[in-house]
């Protein structure tokens, strides 16, 4: 059978593959392999969409925050400035890579379960938006050093409010069992706030949730809505403590395989909008300002991965194997997660894809592998490029260089036409810190 594209922009005209209109054998040559390529029409379309979602449906103030830990680099930080959202940033490489492309540091959300000293200085130094405080210890450090350079330290709380997502468990981040946030079900969360509220150099703002990551429906979100507007009301009536921001943090999934269906961007926004909004009502609270944070569904869909096949090989009765020019360097999804993938021939577009294959990388482990029973053509052979689908989210960002590999180029595509925004790595490179 002919295979079936998953990311939306890849296409098929006069026989070559396509993405956004440019031709990926062509820039497979220009380029080297492997390599990652991004539509950027796309990705400016995906933060558009989640723009005027969230604005649209909530009568308040709203924004929506690009999590720059699904794909960092300087050059996604001007495609979503100019697209309007906010940055999220878990730690002080991310922020520092993000006021290094010169994004407004009103706009950043700084994240992450253990900040470090220098970390807390270089958010002060930036004046981000919000601390996303996680932890007691946080807390009085950001305290301590807040008011030693005479600032004040705008605080939104992390907290799990226990709301369970349909994905897989190692991508669950509300539950009770989580190393992330401050629990609502025991108390911590209460105890934390009101300590907070008696700290020096601390403003405080509003509270958050991360409820994991890749799921399709609202209803994790409307749960923890619905849990928050009460918590915000016990918070107001019990201790006097009146906080007006609420942020759901992001999770939207998106189509790896044609198995799954594409999440609605304005109807889960819509659900969540309003279930945020049926709760303010409920307790009587004031305006609050919503805020989300979607990555992945941002810039997932809008990256293919080109690889170049070294080697077939067969192990009669068990499996074929696709042995290519990268592997769990590029993308460990499939080591950490078990994820699946879909694949194309570059090359061989039209050629029946019905032929299941493991395609593995070349690196001296024998986990190295990218997915299994990946459907390609029969003919696979050396020298044939293999593009994976749906690798624009949490591939580059969780590459490494085991085996001393160098890290892949990515190249950014708009309106056809093609551009570096990451040079590939060169074997000088991995020499840079070494003494």
């Amino acid at each position: 059978m002919t295979q079936k594209f998953v990311c939306p922009t890849l296409a098929v005209a006069n026989g070559r593959l396509t993405l956004g209109g440019a031709d990926v054998t062509a820039l497979a040559k220009k380029y080297g392999t492997p390599l990652y390529l991004m539509d950027e029409n796309y990705i400016r379309s995906v933060c558009s969409q989640f723009n005027k979602a969230i604005t649209k449906h909530h009568s308040g103030e709203a924004m929506a925050y690009y999590s720059i830990k699904a794909f960092c680099c300087k050059e996604i930080c001007r495609i979503v400035e100019s697209q309007g959202l906010g940055i999220d940033v878990t730690s002080g490489g991310e922020l520092y890579t993000v006021r290094a492309a010169g994004f407004p540091m009103d706009r950043v959300l700084y994240h992450s379960n253990n900040k470090s000293d220098a970390e807390v200085a270089l958010g002060l130094e930036c004046g981000v938006r919000r601390f996303m405080a996680d932890n007691n210890e946080e807390l009085t450090r950001l305290s301590r050093m807040a008011s030693e350079a005479g600032k004040t330290a705008d605080v939104t709380f992390r907290l799990k409010p226990g709301v369970r997502a349909d994905t897989i468990c190692k991508l669950q981040t509300a539950v009770e069992d989580c190393k992330f946030g401050l629990s609502m079900a025991t108390g911590e969360a209460e105890e934390a706030i009101l300590r907070a509220s008696k700290l020096p150099g601390l403003r405080l703002c509003g509270i958050h949730c991360h409820i994991g990551s890749h799921f399709f429906s609202a209803d994790p979100f409307i749960e923890a809505a619905r849990l928050f507007t009460g918590f915000l009301a016990m918070l107001r009536d019990k201790h006097g403590i009146l906080l007006t921001e609420v942020n759901l943090g992001g999770g939207f999934g998106i189509p790896y395989t044609g198995a799954d269906k594409p999440c609605d961007i304005d109807a889960v926004v819509a659900e969540l909008c309003a279930a945020v909004e049926a709760g303010r009502v409920q307790h009587g609270l004031p305006p609050l300002r919503l805020e989300i944070e979607p990555g992945r569904a941002v810039v997932g869909a809008s990256g293919i991965t080109v690889y170049t096949v070294g080697s077939v090989k067969e192990v009669p009765g068990i499996r074929r194997y696709a042995i290519t020019d990268g592997g769990m360097t590029d993308n460990p999804r499939f080591c950490l997660y078990g994820s699946k993938y879909q694949a194309v021939l570059a090359n061989k577009p039209v050629e029946p894809h019905d032929t299941p294959y493991t395609l593995a990388g070349r690196c001296c482990e024998p986990g190295d592998v990218i997915g299994q029973d990946i459907l390609l053509p029969e003919s696979l052979q050396a020298g044939d490029l293999a593009a994976v689908q749906v690798t624009g989210a949490y591939n580059y960002s969780m590459a490494s260089h085991y085996n001393r590999l160098p890290n892949l180029p990515v190249v950014m595509i708009r309106d056809g036409i093609d551009r570096l925004a990451v040079r590939r790595e060169t074997y000088e490179d991995l020499l840079t810190c070494d003494l």
